[in-house]
């Protein structure tokens, strides 16, 4: 299998694809209730931030008026970032039981998995291990995230910002969701991270996909389990560390 950026930005828009397939439709429906309901809250909440930051940081009398227009849609698109994963983050920490189980049935359909019971009963045995996974990766995401943040407002080195975020946010949504099938495989957080590098350009595709779905209105929507679905399956055709392709050394056949 041919792995790329554009490759693994397919498996976000497959997984966006795959969301009304008979037998993975109940599984998606809590995950689109939740995301409805933190977005609501997240627009709102954010509009909010958005209006007060910009009167403290770009304030119309300032020293940097006349750069205002330049400075305003970068600020404007670090804000909408920040609301973004602030979103995803909580609209995962909530329905992170629910997307592991939909991770396990798209296993069983696409990966030739044993079924497994996905009742009520199997979602409390992993609420400890899904919520303790959240709670790693939001941690992770707040050392490196802080950082960032601080050069929006530093002036003239906030005209990379955007992109040094965009970067970062595409590697962490490939983190943020291919924790549910590697975390349904045993593996732990950095062990995840391990295996994303040795497919980076993919993983980073997929993160751009599922980044450009939570920012798409009413797409955003179902982003959540569109990108669980695709996560599970670029980790199902991806070659695996054990593949003869991975650990042959230079000049072998």
């Amino acid at each position: 299998m041919k792995s790329g950026l554009t490759s693994g930005f397919g498996y976000a828009l497959e997984g966006l694809r795959l969301i009304f397939r008979p037998g993975l439709r109940a599984h998606v429906l809590v995950p689109v209730l939740v995301n409805l309901v933190v977005l609501i809250l997240a627009v709102w909440g954010g509009s909010i931030l958005f209006e007060d930051l910009l009167q403290r940081f770009l304030p119309e009398a300032g020293w940097l008026s006349y750069l205002r227009w330049l400075l305003w849609p970068l600020f404007a698109l670090g804000i909408a970032l920040l609301v973004v994963f602030g979103f995803t983050a909580m609209a995962n920490l909530i329905a992170a039981p629910f997307n592991s189980l939909l991770s396990q049935k798209v296993e069983q359909l696409f990966g030739g998995k044993p079924a497994v019971s996905l009742g009520w009963r199997q979602m409390a045995g992993e609420l400890p291990r899904t919520l303790g996974s959240e709670v790693r990766k939001l941690g992770y995401f707040l050392a490196r995230a802080i950082p960032l943040l601080i050069l929006f407002l530093i002036p003239g080195v906030n005209l990379a910002a955007p992109l040094l975020w965009a970067l970062f946010s595409a590697w962490f949504m490939a983190l943020e969701y291919s924790d549910y099938p590697l975390g349904n495989q045993g593996l732990l957080f950095s062990e995840q991270r391990q295996r994303l590098r040795g497919n980076r350009l993919a993983a980073l595709g997929f993160g751009a996909g599922a980044s450009l779905l939570t920012l798409i209105p009413l797409v955003n929507l179902a982003a959540m389990p569109a990108a669980v679905i695709g996560a599970t399956l670029l980790s199902l055709r991806s070659p695996k560390p054990q593949d003869p392709a991975l650990t042959k050394t230079p000049g072998t056949a």
